[in-house]
């Protein structure tokens, strides 16, 4: 027993070496787990910010620059007076986001009692934007004429109070962030464990690890412990210095909680890229084959989409993926500071497909050595 784990870990060490011989992949693994985390995080924003809009006011009272006055940075950029004949014509060369028309008397008739409206124009190709967008801006103009008008704000059967707990200024940074690091690990996991088989294949290297005194399980849990201890340690340092440090994300559970279930998401990963390694004749083929799951298992885990918002029989699908687990694993314990108490189901759904993906890999690969395939 511990001569063969004594194997293990030299083999490990040895797909250590070859990792740090080959700067193309190092190279991958710095550039992921720093440079993309941050451009993704602080670039891709899914809040309103300076966005650009004007405003067609025809009433010209105080009620209607009030109104205009209230569309206020960040959110927005200073409004601009347009003429009504001009509204198609901004928006056909997309130099505003939105276009407020405020009707003539509208005003006189909200002191009046009656229900003006006010049309809003928005270009939705510039999709996140105009959606919260649209939304801030109702919200806006509904409280400035509550607030100049008492009167004329009928009460409300309901009144609605939103606390957003976790993440209270909806800043979409604290989310893609966190989400980007699991993404990438995932990634990383598929790809760095099923090409170091594929160039065990390319470079002839597989044929003297089969004359030593060593088994096909010895060297795929060598595979799997080193390439997962390499992406284990990125990603920690990751979320610790690029995610906590420079993008100022807060965290609340168990550090250590989370790389426990990252260890345990590593087996399950780095065991499906040695699986689809095994059904490959050359990286390119690798390349083309494990592009598609990785697209599958990152958009449909829950990281991009919430699962609620999918169809029911796509949700009970993607519970075979050990990123669906990994991703509400992850939510609840660094966004919500869950224990272990809550997450132990999620980890033991992630031993129980790691081992069958370890199952499958381990027939496959045992085949392939025989068939020299």
């Amino acid at each position: 027993m511990f001569a063969r784990l004594a194997r293990i870990f030299r083999l490990g060490i040895k797909e250590l070496y070859s990792l740090k011989a080959d700067p193309v992949l190092a190279g991958l693994i710095v550039y992921t787990f720093t440079i993309a985390i941050y451009t993704v995080a602080s670039g891709a924003k899914f809040e309103v910010e300076n966005a650009a809009v004007a405003v067609v006011d025809e009433d010209q009272t105080a009620l209607s620059r009030r109104m205009r006055d209230a569309l206020l940075k960040p959110f927005f950029k200073e409004p601009v007076l347009i003429g009504a004949e001009e509204v198609d014509e901004v928006m056909d060369s997309g130099r505003f986001v939105f276009v407020v028309s405020i009707p003539p008397k509208f005003e006189h008739d909200v002191i009046a009692g009656r229900y003006p409206t006010i049309q809003l124009d928005i270009d939705a190709t510039a999709m996140s934007q105009a959606g919260n967008g649209a939304s801030y801006i109702q919200n806006i103009l509904v409280q400035e004429v509550a607030a100049a008008v008492p009167g004329a704000s009928s009460a409300q059967p309901v009144n609605v109070v939103v606390h957003a707990l976790f993440n209270p200024n909806l800043q979409s940074a604290w989310f893609t962030a966190v989400m980007q690091v699991i993404n990438n690990v995932t990634m990383l996991a598929v790809i760095l464990s099923g090409a170091a088989l594929i160039r065990e294949r390319e470079h002839g290297t597989i044929e003297h690890l089969l004359v030593m005194p060593v088994t096909p399980m010895e060297i795929m849990l060598a595979k799997i412990w080193a390439n997962g201890l390499v992406i284990v340690i990125a990603a920690t340092l990751s979320l610790v210095v690029v995610v906590e440090r420079l993008l100022g994300v807060p965290t609340q559970g168990s550090l250590a909680l989370f790389v426990g279930a990252m260890l345990v998401y590593q087996f399950s990963v780095t065991a499906l890229g040695i699986l689809v390694a095994t059904v490959s004749t050359s990286m390119a083929q690798f390349g083309l084959i494990v592009m598609p799951v990785l697209i599958i298992m990152n958009l449909l885990s829950g990281s991009t989409t919430p699962m609620e918002s999918m169809p029911v029989w796509l949700q009970n699908v993607m519970q075979l993926s050990p990123s669906t687990h990994f991703v509400a694993l992850s939510q609840a314990v660094l966004y919500r500071g869950a224990g272990f108490s809550v997450v132990w189901g999620q980890m033991m759904a992630l031993a129980a497909i790691g081992a069958a993906f370890f199952f499958l890999a381990a027939l496959r690969f045992r085949k392939a050595l025989q068939t020299g395939g």
